[in-house]
């Protein structure tokens, strides 16, 4: 597996990281015998990124890793995330170190590697975003706090919500790592949308997180299970999942990643999903790229995907020229 640095952290992630989400449910809904296997296979296979978080599964996930990853020896990445219900000012700190803490609780461990606010950003502040300036003025002090206390080692931010809040966090010069969506239906975070593209404009976010020392955490790589070109899902997985950042229901990204489908007619590629992770990857600025799981098999495919490296130029020309043909309708 490859091994990518992961900004200014010094930490090298594989390309390949292990998402414990609730999309993919096998660290929620799975057995625990599968669990297990998946861990140590994704160990073996050079993965030594596992992220998390408290919504997922409500606590499950958590619950899960920290079972699991008692029994792993070898030297692993852990990162979860802090979620603001309320967000109140002045009651924000008490509130994310109560969530680190029960985080902390359900992992079995004293610290974690990387801590993530999971909130939505936005320039002046939405119903369901944080501006910024509570960002800067109050969470960021509040994580800083808890990294000088040693119950986190790097800091970072889930990069979703509006692009100019995004890059303000970004270069502030106090976080460690962002999460971003990047994949073949949105690729705004490493180059210029094309017109009438029906995805959110993350105005080339990767690049100025490459800029800043921020390790960059790919997110969303396969559309939520669109970019596997299927109807239906696993039925470990999420069943109704919302879009992040591409169009506005996941039919109609489903039917955008069909008009991809040339690329595997073509032989860049053996599936739409193989095409797709090797396409999060082909961007220097991506450190480690997160990938759910519903079963062994998922992950299987995703090993050998990744094992394959980064697309080549000539299949992401193409990628390009399908992406136009998208947007013009």
């Amino acid at each position: 597996m490859e091994r990518r640095v992961f900004g200014r952290t010094g930490l090298r992630l594989g390309a390949l990281g292990f998402g414990a989400g609730g999309v993919g449910g096998l660290m929620v809904r799975g057995s625990a015998v599968d669990q297990e296997r998946a861990v140590a296979r994704a160990v073996d296979a050079g993965v030594n990124y596992f992220d998390t978080a408290p919504d997922y599964g409500s606590g499950e996930s958590e619950l899960t890793l920290g079972r699991v990853l008692k029994s792993v020896k070898a030297e692993i990445v852990v990162g979860t995330k802090v979620r603001l219900r309320a967000a109140v000012p002045g009651k924000i700190a008490a509130e994310i170190t109560a969530s680190l803490e029960a985080s902390l609780q359900r992992l079995g461990r004293d610290s974690v590697d990387l801590f993530q606010l999971h909130n939505p950003l936005a320039a002046a502040g939405a119903p369901t975003s944080l501006p910024v300036a509570t960002v800067m003025d109050e969470v960021l002090p509040a994580l800083e706090r808890l990294q000088g206390e040693g119950k986190i080692r790097y800091l970072g931010v889930t990069a979703i919500g509006e692009a100019a809040a995004m890059h303000a966090v970004v270069a502030s010069g106090r976080i460690d790592s962002a999460q971003v969506p990047l994949n073949m239906l949105n690729p705004s975070p490493v180059r210029g949308l094309p017109a009438g593209f029906p995805a959110n404009d993350y105005r080339q976010l990767m690049l100025r997180a490459r800029e800043n020392g921020v390790g960059v955490i790919g997110i969303r790589v396969l559309a939520a299970g669109a970019l596997s070109g299927v109807e239906g899902r696993h039925p470990t997985a999420m069943q109704s999942v919302p879009p992040i950042g591409t169009a506005a229901t996941y039919e109609a990204d489903l039917a955008n990643a069909r008009r991809l489908l040339p690329l595997v007619q073509e032989g860049h590629a053996g599936s739409l999903v193989e095409a797709a992770m090797r396409y999060a990857i082909s961007n220097d600025c991506m450190s480690t790229v997160l990938v759910g799981f519903s079963d062994l098999d998922h992950l299987e495919a995703a090993i050998a995907a990744f094992e394959k490296g980064p697309l080549p130029p000539a299949a992401m020309a193409r990628v390009a020229q399908l992406q136009a043909r998208i947007a013009a309708g």
